[in-house]
Parts: C-alpha cells; sequence; structure tokens
C-alpha cells in the first residue's frame, strides 16, 4: 500500500513542480486494478483505482507495486495481470518494477536473459523460482530494455527519482529529491545486506560444509581443508558447492566472514585491526578490499552508520 501511495504522491508532485515553472503536467497517474475496489493486508487496507486493466488499452508507464507473502502465492494469486502487463510492454510501455514486486515481473517470462535488482532477503527464493534471470546485487537499480528494477525496502524511491530523471532530466529529480527528502545517490543495498547461504537443495556434503564454515568463522579455511572435511575431491566439491550455494567456497567463506565483522563492528569495543586479526587476516589491507567488495563501504565507515555507541553519542 506504501509503495502504490508513494509512488502516486512523487509523480502527481512533479506534475504541479511543472505548474510552477509554467510547464504543462507531464504525468497522467492513475491507479489501476483488476477490480474497481480491493482488500489488502488481510482487510486491513482497501483501495480504489481509477481504472480497471480492462479500461486501458494503452499506457506509456506501468508501476508494478511490491507484493508480501509467500512469493510463488502471490505470483499466482496476480495472474489476471500477466497478459495486460506483457501487451503493455509489447506495445512500447515502460515497466518499473519496486522491490519483489520483480516476483511478478519475472513470472511474466520479461525478465529472461536481463538483469534484476530485488531485496537481498529475497535473492535465493528468486533464483530457485527464476534461475533463467540474471539477479544483480551489487546496485540498486536495473535499467535495460524499457524495464526498471530496484533493490529492497524503501529503495523504490531511488528508482522513482531515477524514473523522473530520464523523463524529465536530472533537475527535476534533483527538485523531488529535496522536497520529499529522499537520497539520490544511493546507488547499493550492500551495507544493508544480511548474508544468509542459500541452504534450499539436496547435497549434504555442502550443506555440512557450509555449516562448518558459518559455525567458525573466526577459523582460517583453505578449499583443500574444506572439501577434505566432507572427504569430497576439491574440483567435485567446487562445482557442487557453486552450483548449490550460488557463491564459490572462497566467496562464501569471505562472506560469512564479512558478516562476523559487521556484529563485532556494531556492538563491540575491539579496534578494526583486532576484529580483522580474530576473523583470521593477517594482511589488513586485503581484509578491508573484501569488506568494501560486500559492503560498498570501509569498515571504519560501517561503525560510524551501525555501531550501537555512535548512535548513543548522537542523541545522548
Amino acid at each position: 500500500m506504501s509503495c502504490v501511495d508513494s509512488s502516486y504522491q512523487v509523480l502527481t508532485r512533479v506534475n504541479d513542480f511543472l505548474k510552477y515553472q509554467g510547464k504543462a503536467p507531464y504525468y497522467e497517474v492513475e491507479i489501476v486494478g483488476f477490480e474497481k475496489n480491493t482488500v489488502l493486508n488481510n482487510g486491513l487496507y482497501s483501495i480504489s483505482v481509477n481504472r480497471t486493466i480492462d479500461e486501458v488499452e494503452k499506457t506509456d508507464v506501468v508501476v508494478i507495486p511490491l507484493t508480501c507473502g509467500d512469493f510463488s502465492k502471490t505470483v499466482q494469486a496476480n495472474e489476471k495481470y500477466r497478459n495486460w502487463v506483457i501487451a503493455q510492454y509489447n506495445g512500447g510501455a515502460e515497466l518499473v518494477s519496486l522491490c519483489v514486486g520483480a516476483f511478478f515481473l519475472a513470472s511474466t517470462g520479461l525478465l529472461k536473459d536481463r538483469k534484476c535488482a530485488i531485496h537481498w532477503a529475497a535473492q535465493n527464493d528468486f533464483k530457485a523460482m527464476f534461475p533463467d534471470v540474471k539477479l544483480v546485487d551489487d546496485t540498486i537499480i536495473t535499467d535495460e530494455s524499457r524495464i526498471y528494477t530496484c533493490g529492497g525496502g524503501y529503495s523504490y524511491l531511488n528508482l522513482i527519482l531515477y524514473i523522473i530523471e530520464k523523463h524529465l532530466g536530472r533537475e527535476m529529480s534533483v527538485l523531488a529529491s529535496k522536497m520529499f527528502e529522499i537520497d539520490i545517490e544511493r546507488k547499493s543495498q550492500n551495507h544493508f545486506m544480511i548474508f544468509v547461504g542459500q541452504k534450499n537443495h539436496a547435497d549434504k556434503d555442502v550443506l555440512d560444509a557450509q555449516q562448518f564454515i558459518e559455525n567458525n568463522p573466526t577459523e582460517s579455511f583453505t578449499v583443500d581443508g574444506i572439501s577434505a572435511k566432507v572427504n569430497v575431491a576439491r574440483r567435485s566439491f567446487e562445482r557442487r558447492f557453486k552450483k548449490c550455494t550460488g557463491n564459490s567456497v572462497v566467496e562464501y567463506i569471505q562472506r560469512v566472514k564479512v558478516e562476523f565483522t559487521k556484529k563485532q563492528l556494531e556492538s563491540g569495543n575491539k579496534t578494526i585491526n583486532e576484529i580483522i586479526y580474530e576473523v583470521g587476516y593477517n594482511d589488513i589491507n586485503a581484509f578491508r578490499r573484501v569488506f568494501k567488495k560486500h559492503t560498498n563501504v570501509s569498515p571504519a565507515d560501517y561503525r560510524k552508520i551501525y555501531s550501537i555507541s555512535a548512535r548513543h553519542s548522537v542523541f545522548r
């Protein structure tokens, strides 16, 4: 409900900005649904639409809101919109998918072999349901062939600003960001991510290896050592591990160690160098590069943002 209303408010407000500048409105914003009235969130909200989809033969932009709950069930529940969205795209419309609305968009087949961003917590489910989509985790927004997707939560507001810039230029996008106080320069959701290894598979050896790595984040690992521990030849183990988890063994180890480090930076009092040594790195600069690769910020900057003591000092 919030993303429907926020998108409506921002795009409508842009028309007001244009009016103040003596220009004609650019957007004709409508909320469109399968029925005139729809109940949401188990009856907590209800929404009335401007028009139903059978009343809209052609439009220029379709904004697909996020969906909640069991993703396979929500895709099925919204199946009645699928052909209409496909027809609009084939007729030249741009498709703007907000957060996990990408599950529905992917179900149309329009994302096949294309890039897609999505909430970090939904990535494993998305990969399992749509393995032919090129999921990205190093950016908030994707833009490919008139299809736009974005990362999770309220980052959809960044995508709305991006669309405004595409349509009306940087100046209007900056104005909207200032009026709605949206950070226009957010490029990544990486430092928000909590790494959760993909375990929705049946390879017991790989599961055992994942559990061992996650239970021992301060140990120094080698791929040979882990493959020997689960009694699988290294080459076969690496291939199976990558297939099951989506990460190489080295990447998985790095991400577990980075996640452990993040928790230490958030709540602990150890120095950054002490934490780096604790997670098994002797080369401090090498780990700093690994940390920034997976979070887009340095360990020092991460501590400034998320440290409990830092928050207390601000509000004291």
